[in-house]
């Protein structure tokens, strides 16, 4: 058989998470389904498993352990930071008052869904689906706002907010933290009712603001890496500057001053107005969006 004379190889890539679905049916010849997990864009609920399957209650003694390092002046933060961070993680339990609060934002999230998406009959309305510009994250998750599909005839009698996203609902109601990342953002009229949501979740201490020591979804998760890398150092491994840093990556802008802060800084912004950018989106964020160095 003769040789091709053309040669292509694409930029593909493998996605953890659908990589290892189980075929559900197909529709045709060549329309195999499996199912996809949806990670909910701009919110962050507690964690009910980190790193890992391990439940956050089993971090309570290392998360303690951190608060010690930080007053002792070993862990690699900024005093500023460091007066933020360590009494949310010097309780003695804060991994498992993390987990009582995922647990719940799980409860609420069920809730919403019969509320919402259950009919009467017992079976589901279908589900509306937007993703974001980056529709898929490093673990194969679709990064998606999910509402309820609605008729026509049924969104014509509706306000905005009746049709709300599950993604704002969850941040209304306390549970779900704000989480908005670069360029995956929703469009101004929905983030302005994002914004307003979250303000007064905050402001009213709602759900899981409800305790003044709770730590963000993102927080739990940079607080057990910082451990990680505190450890490191404790114990006398050189690490580098990056390996130092790497507990938190993100930049952090105020939406209602238009600053952009370092990844270390990101508490010197309220909760409801932070905007995280990834280090490679940076320079593309301060241009669309018009920031300015804090």
């Amino acid at each position: 058989m003769a040789a091709l004379k053309i040669f292509w190889q694409p930029n593909g890539f493998t996605l953890d998470s659908i990589g290892t679905q189980r075929y559900l049916r197909h529709s045709d010849g060549d329309t195999p389904v499996i199912s996809v997990s949806i990670r909910m864009l701009s919110i962050d609920t507690p964690e009910v498993h980190y790193p890992g399957t391990t439940a956050p209650s089993k971090h309570d003694a290392r998360l303690a352990e951190l608060a010690d390092w930080i007053a002792a002046g070993k862990a690699p933060v900024s005093p500023e930071m460091a007066a933020y961070l360590a009494p949310r993680l010097a309780t003695g339990d804060a991994g498992s008052r993390h987990q009582r609060q995922g647990e719940q934002a799980s409860e609420a999230f069920q809730a919403l869904i019969d509320d919402l998406l259950r009919r009467p009959t017992g079976t589901f309305r279908p589900l509306f689906v937007r993703t974001a510009d980056r529709p898929f994250d490093q673990y194969g998750r679709l990064l998606a706002y999910i509402a309820p599909e609605y008729t026509a005839a049924e969104r014509a009698n509706m306000t905005r907010h009746e049709r709300a996203t599950f993604n704002l609902l969850m941040v209304e109601a306390g549970w779900g933290a704000p989480f908005l990342i670069y360029p995956s953002l929703p469009g101004q009229a929905d983030l302005d009712i994002f914004h307003q949501a979250g303000e007064e979740a905050v402001n009213q201490g709602k759900g899981a603001w409800g305790d003044p020591l709770m730590l963000a979804g993102y927080e739990f998760r940079m607080a057990y890496r910082l451990w990680e890398v505190t450890g490191k150092l404790v114990r006398g491994t050189k690490l580098s500057e990056k390996e130092r840093t790497c507990w938190v990556t993100r930049y952090c802008a105020d939406m209602m001053t238009g600053l952009l802060y370092g990844p270390e800084d990101y508490f010197r912004v309220k909760p409801q107005h932070r905007l995280f950018i990834w280090p490679q989106d940076v320079r593309a964020a301060v241009a669309a969006l018009n920031l300015a160095p804090a």
